[in-house]
């Protein structure tokens, strides 16, 4: 009686031996031939793709190919925008600052404050400011003897507190001194008697921070002339340069008036400030 043949499992199947022959298409001579399974085929091909994919990643992660890869950015690049970024960071710190210090001249030239309350170098001394007074307890003398000095100092015109000798001022207009400038007063500035309609002209380039209408002092434009020098000009009756504006030295940027209801007539009323200070337009001028 004949033995029945048993079915090959799917174990038999993957260990069972073939051969593999490479032979010419034309004339059949036998090139190549080896021994192998379904199993050996499927472990070669598993090492075949593990050694490229591992080969892929470490060209990716490891050489200047993953610049190349979406998401990825090289370490220069990196350390480059990191540097612009807190390089933009202290420049939006600086310009607000200076905005600050610009709104608060602003403010004082039109009348809405008394004094300056912000300076340009408050925040950057102020700790220093701090230690200093903790450290230091000056004497009652010594505080009244600096206050008179600071007083007298005030609306004096030196070259050392001015350092305007570099620059060639354009005086803005021609005409009669109506009014002079009386810090006792509160008048910082200087009137002059002109025709409605008058040029009035920039003392120097500079910058315009101001151009606006003001209820007392009619049409106002403000110029910052760098190194700490603006100039102002009140009642006027038009403006012809804007805010943000750059101005050349006796260039025309507005023309006088009589507007405003501090006015008493047309003149020009103007006025000249040096660090946060006013000096006296008299001593930079000869209106006569």
């Amino acid at each position: 009686m004949k033995k029945k043949k048993s079915n090959p499992t799917f174990l038999d199947d993957l260990y069972k031996q073939y051969k593999v022959v490479v032979s010419n298409d034309r004339t059949f001579e036998e090139r190549l031939s080896f021994k192998t399974s379904k199993l050996g085929i499927f472990l070669t091909s598993f090492l075949y793709t593990a050694v490229l994919i591992g080969t892929t990643i470490c060209l990716v992660f490891f050489t200047p190919l993953k610049e190349y890869v979406p998401g990825y950015s090289s370490l220069e690049l990196l350390k480059s925008t990191t540097e612009q970024s807190f390089k933009l960071d202290s420049i939006i710190k600086v310009t607000e600052l200076n905005n600050q210090y610009y709104n608060s001249i602003i403010r004082v030239l039109t009348g809405e404050l008394d004094t300056i309350a912000f300076n340009r170098d408050s925040i950057i001394n102020e700790i220093n400011a701090e230690k200093l007074s903790s450290e230091l307890s000056p004497s009652k003398e010594d505080s009244l003897l600096r206050k008179y000095i600071d007083e007298e100092d005030k609306f004096n015109l030196t070259s050392n507190q001015l350092l305007i000798e570099n620059k060639i001022l354009f005086q803005p207009v021609q005409g009669e001194i109506t009014q002079n400038f009386n810090k006792k007063e509160d008048h910082f500035a200087i009137d002059i008697a002109v025709d409605e309609g008058t040029p009035v002209k920039s003392i120097s380039e500079g910058r315009v921070l101001f151009s606006d209408w003001t209820v007392q002092t009619g049409y106002v434009i403000i110029i910052d002339h760098g190194d700490m020098l603006t100039s102002v000009y009140k009642h006027n009756s038009s403006l012809v340069k804007k805010q943000n504006e750059t101005v050349n030295a006796g260039e025309i940027v507005a023309l006088s008036g009589n507007h405003g209801t501090l006015t008493s007539g047309p003149h020009l009323h103007f006025e000249v400030w040096k660090n946060g200070r006013p000096i006296d337009p008299m001593q930079l001028f000869n209106f006569k």
